[in-house]
């Protein structure tokens, strides 16, 4: 074997080994793939699409109210959900026939339509220190911090970062 061939077929196996390496440290440490089970982000995430999800993001930065997390799901730490962030810690929080009432403003969310309201109420309470109140964009069927109470901290892992498929859904996650 001629020492040009060994020389490049080293290289394009070192190559190969430093992509395998790079993209194993990007998935571990800061974004991970993964796949909505479930309608209760509609119409911004549908059933089975495929998104990354930043696990970097909220080791420097805080949870900001509208961003879209993922969680283990309180009772059962096996499964994970996706909610948009609602209410902070320390938040004053009432739900009143589907309008979310944040110390003592009415949210704007444009993000949910009006055929995915709910009238559902929801006695004032104020936001625990370390916990998140998170709710679904599809507001009639989903199940969110209505029905299990505000996520603690320690539960987040990611931020919804980026759709990849379907690629006609591709794009940024507002």
């Amino acid at each position: 074997m001629s020492e040009q061939p060994r020389s490049s077929w080293r290289s394009w196996s070192r190559d190969v080994l430093m992509s395998i390496a790079i993209s194993m440290f990007i998935i571990l440490f800061l974004y991970q793939p993964v796949r909505v089970e479930g309608t209760s982000m509609l119409p911004m995430l549908q059933d089975q699409d495929r998104l990354f999800i930043n696990k970097f993001a909220y080791r420097f930065e805080a949870i900001h109210r509208g961003d879209v997390v993922v969680f283990l799901y309180p009772h059962d730490h096996s499964k994970s959900y996706i909610k948009r962030v609602i209410a902070l810690p320390g938040d004053d929080l009432r739900i009143n026939h589907g309008t979310v009432w944040v110390n003592g403003v009415a949210l704007k969310e444009d993000y949910v339509p009006a055929r995915f309201q709910d009238d559902r109420s929801q006695a004032d309470m104020v936001i625990p220190q370390g916990e998140y109140f998170v709710m679904g964009d599809h507001r009639s069927i989903s199940s969110d911090s209505r029905d299990f109470g505000p996520v603690p901290r320690s539960l987040i892992y990611g931020k919804a970062a980026f759709v990849y498929w379907p690629m006609d859904q591709a794009g940024v996650i507002h």
